[in-house]
């Protein structure tokens, strides 16, 4: 061990004769505890926020997606086919059609779009979870499955044969349009089911059979709008994505479910950006705390600084010593906040203090990337904080008595 370090530990386990240091040292000891401690919790807050937001989107959200990359579709050869089916690294895929679509229900109308789905589509995402009421759609069949913000705008019941949806969708072709009736595809439809997700999906999209949109759609048998991967678990994704982008070719552009959510993901990590910053920024006013005392610990001391600097301490040693106290101060004070800062959010997951709604916990998740996130800013900002104390060290000042 350092001759600085040695006096450092000393200086900060040791009292001050003068009660006023040792109250500004405790107070800038608890502003580092306590705002190391808020920092963590935030992050975690937002961490269990983040991963409370996404769990509703990574239900119905596939691992990759291959989606056309000219157009709004693209033609899948059985060869094709054939082959991502062989492929090692790929649990199941599924073909799917989308189009914006026009229902209309009786007296009311609303705008949606319409998912067709294949058989393999509950193999690759966990829609049957997100059933709120009645039973997915069966295949080769006119059923379809709403989300709850349409089936309430529209008044819709379950198999109520008596109330029928239309979908509509606009023809292809140029021109004017000369007549209503030639101008839309339409077909008949009955709700079998109610999802519920998100507000967002569930004001916007109906599910049905993939042969139901085809016909809607006057698409070709082979033509689709994009594929649904899921992938095999403790596979790399990397590895899969150039397989299946080796197979298709250019003709599509594949995502993976981040990529899918970006502008969700862009707000969150902003968000979470945001708050990091501000409370960063209260931990550079709670290290003042820390420089004041260590500059009032050095006119405390000044009489021992003499006494060390006369049996041989150079000034370079001297202000090692307090740079050293106040690291110390910024790394002990951290541990001890983010060790405050775990017991709260156990507590928070145990016993569930702090509520959203009745019945919703306040989600806390603990990541060690925030740990490292927060000690390290600690550790930072206590050496920034000591340089600039010690640093105001001079040579008159430890040689005066």
């Amino acid at each position: 061990m350092s001759f600085s370090l040695y006096i450092a530990k000393r200086y900060l386990r040791s009292k001050s004769s003068n009660n006023a240091i040792n109250f500004i040292t405790y107070i800038a000891i608890i502003g580092v505890i306590l705002g190391s401690a808020s920092l963590f919790i935030v992050l975690s807050g937002f961490a269990g926020l983040k991963d409370f937001t996404l769990q509703f989107t990574s239900q119905v959200d596939p691992d990759l997606k291959a989606e056309a990359a000219q157009g709004k579709s693209f033609f899948l050869t059985e060869e094709e086919a054939s082959k991502l089916e062989n492929l090692v690294d790929v649990a199941s895929f599924s073909k799917i059609i989308e189009e914006r679509v026009f229902l209309s229900s009786e007296d009311k109308n609303t705008l949606a779009i319409i998912k067709g789905v294949d058989e393999h589509f509950q193999d690759v995402v966990e829609i049957q979870s997100t059933i709120d009421h009645g039973n997915w759609l069966e295949q080769k069949s006119n059923q379809i499955v709403t989300g709850w913000g349409i089936s309430n705008s529209l008044s819709l019941g379950l198999l109520n044969f008596t109330k029928p949806i239309t979908v509509y969708v606009p023809k292809p072709g140029k021109g004017q349009i000369t007549s209503t009736k030639n101008a839309f595809n339409s077909v008949k439809t009955l709700s079998v089911g109610v999802f519920y997700i998100n507000e967002t999906l569930n004001d916007s999209y109906i599910f049905a059979p993939i042969d139901l949109a085809k016909h809607l759609l006057n698409y070709e048998p082979n033509q689709i709008s994009a594929i649904e991967f899921k992938l095999k678990n403790g596979l790399d994704e990397t590895q899969a994505k150039a397989q299946i982008q080796n197979i298709l070719g250019d003709k599509v552009v594949l995502k993976n479910r981040a990529q899918l959510n970006d502008a969700l993901y862009k707000m969150l990590n902003t968000e979470n950006l945001a708050v990091y910053l501000i409370f960063t920024l209260v931990l550079i006013i709670a290290f003042f705390n820390v420089i004041g005392s260590l500059i009032m610990m050095v006119l405390d001391k000044k009489q021992s600084l003499n006494t060390l600097f006369n049996i041989g301490a150079t000034l370079k040693d001297i202000r090692k010593i307090f740079f050293y106290q106040g690291s110390l101060i910024g790394v002990v004070g951290g541990l001890i906040g983010l060790g405050l800062a775990l017991i709260i959010i156990a507590l928070q997951k145990t016993f569930s203090w702090v509520m959203i709604t009745p019945t919703l916990a306040y989600p806390v998740t603990i990541k060690l990337e925030n740990f490292f996130i927060v000690f390290i800013t600690i550790s930072v900002l206590g050496i920034i904080a000591s340089k600039i104390a010690s640093s105001r060290i001079t040579k008159s000042l430890v040689k005066h008595i």
